[in-house]
C-alpha cells in the first residue's frame, strides 16, 4: 500500500508539473508538408513561390490527374534565378532541393497546349525549417525535472520520431489518393471512347446492312415492261 501511495503522489507531481507544458513539446516539428490541387488552363503557365531558410530541404512531388496526354512542363529555379531542374512533356516527377536564404519559385507550364487543360496536384515537403534557438525554446517553459529524473530529450525524440513516421504515412496515403484519382480520370476517358466508338460502328453496320439488303432486292426486281 505504501509503494502504491509513493506512486500516486510522484503521478500527481509529474501530471502538474507538465499537463500545462508538455502540449509544447509535443508540438514541434521537424517537417511540414502541404497539397494544392488545381486546373492549369490551355496555353496558360502558372507559378508558385515559397519562402526558405539556409541549410533547409525542399522536396516538392507533382503529377498530372486529367487532360489529354497527361503530360506537362516543370521548372524550379533558386532566389538567384538559376534553374535546378526542369521537365518537359512529364506525367509525375520529384525534386528535392537544399535550399538557401530566399523565395524558391516552381512552375508549371502548359503553353504547348491550346485545347486541352490540365488537373495537376502537386505536394511540398519542407524539412529542417526550424532553427537550433527554436528547438530549444520548449527548455525555458519546464522546470523541476530532477524531481522525477527524467530525460525530456528522450521524450521530445520520440514524439519526433512519432510525428516523422505519421507525416510518411500521410505523405504516402496522398500520393497514392492522386495516383488513384489518375487512373479513374483515365478509365473513364477510356470508358467513354469505348463506348462512343461502339455506338458509332453499331451505326455503321446498321447502314451498311441495309445497303446490303436494298442492293440485293434490287437484283431480283423485274424491271422489264410486259405487253400483251
Amino acid at each position: 500500500m505504501e509503494l502504491g501511495r509513493v506512486i500516486a503522489c510522484a503521478l500527481s507531481v509529474f501530471v502538474a508539473l507538465f499537463s500545462d507544458r508538455f502540449v509544447m513539446v509535443a508540438s514541434f516539428s521537424q517537417s511540414m508538408d502541404s497539397d494544392f490541387t488545381f486546373t492549369l488552363a490551355a496555353g496558360r503557365k502558372e507559378c508558385f513561390f515559397q519562402t526558405m531558410k539556409k541549410d533547409a530541404s525542399l522536396e516538392i512531388e507533382y503529377q498530372v490527374l486529367d487532360g489529354a496526354g497527361l503530360d506537362v512542363d516543370f521548372l524550379i529555379s533558386s532566389p538567384s534565378g538559376q534553374v535546378l531542374f526542369s521537365d518537359y512533356h512529364k506525367s509525375d516527377g520529384v525534386h528535392t532541393v537544399e535550399t538557401v536564404d530566399g523565395d524558391y519559385m516552381f512552375c508549371f507550364d502548359n503553353t504547348f497546349s491550346s485545347v486541352s487543360e490540365k488537373l495537376i496536384f502537386f505536394e511540398l515537403i519542407l524539412d529542417n525549417m526550424e532553427t537550433e534557438e527554436e528547438q530549444d525554446d520548449w527548455k525555458a517553459y519546464v522546470q523541476g525535472t530532477d524531481i522525477l529524473d527524467m530525460k525530456l530529450e528522450d521524450i521530445m525524440d520520440t514524439i519526433n520520431n512519432v510525428k516523422a513516421r505519421l507525416g510518411k504515412s500521410v505523405h504516402i496515403q496522398t500520393v497514392l489518393r492522386a495516383f488513384e484519382a489518375r487512373d479513374r480520370n483515365i478509365q473513364e476517358s477510356n470508358f467513354d471512347r469505348v463506348n462512343f466508338w461502339s455506338i458509332t460502328n453499331l451505326v455503321v453496320m446498321m447502314m451498311i446492312a441495309a445497303t446490303q439488303v436494298y442492293l440485293v432486292r434490287s437484283l431480283f426486281e423485274d424491271k422489264r415492261k410486259i405487253r400483251t
